[in-house]
C-alpha cells in the first residue's frame, strides 16, 4: 500500500531559517512545496540538504544537493532539469519540486534564505510503500 504524508518543516518563518533533520529513510519518493508570502521586495531561495547516516543519529552530517527537480516546462528535446535550489524571484508564490529519484538518502533539511522581506514556508511530501 502507498502512503503519503506532507510534514511542515518552516512554518511562516521572517528571516533565513534552517528546518529541523527529517528522516526519511523508507521514502520511494520525496516532493517539495515552497511557499513565499507578504513579498515586498527581494526573494527567496529554497534550497535542501541530505544525510545518509541512520535513524538513531542524534547529528546526521548534511550535504548540499544538486539534484531537485524543478516544476520547470521543458521541450521534447530537453531533459530534465536538476537544480540545487528553488528562487522565488519576486513575487508571492508556490513552487514544487522533487528530489531525483535516484538520490538514496535518510535525512533531509529545508533552508530558506530571505533577502529582504516576505515569509517562507515549506513541506516535505513523502510517499513510501508497504
Amino acid at each position: 500500500m502507498v502512503t503519503t504524508r506532507s510534514i511542515k518543516v518552516l512554518d511562516g518563518v521572517t528571516e533565513t531559517t534552517t528546518s529541523n533533520k527529517i528522516y526519511v529513510g523508507n521514502a520511494k519518493k520525496i516532493g517539495f512545496l515552497f511557499r513565499r508570502a507578504d513579498h515586498a521586495s527581494g526573494k527567496t531561495v529554497f534550497s535542501v540538504n541530505i544525510g545518509g547516516e541512520p535513524e538513531n543519529t542524534v547529528t546526521p552530517t548534511m550535504t548540499a544537493t544538486n539534484m531537485l527537480i524543478t516544476n520547470t516546462a521543458t521541450t521534447n528535446s530537453q531533459t530534465i532539469t536538476r537544480v540545487a535550489s528553488i528562487d522565488s524571484g519576486a513575487a508571492n508564490g508556490d513552487f514544487y519540486a522533487w528530489l531525483d529519484p535516484f538520490v538514496v538518502c535518510t535525512w533531509i533539511s529545508v533552508t530558506a534564505t530571505e533577502t529582504t522581506d516576505g515569509t517562507h514556508s515549506a513541506w516535505i511530501i513523502i510517499q513510501t510503500e508497504d
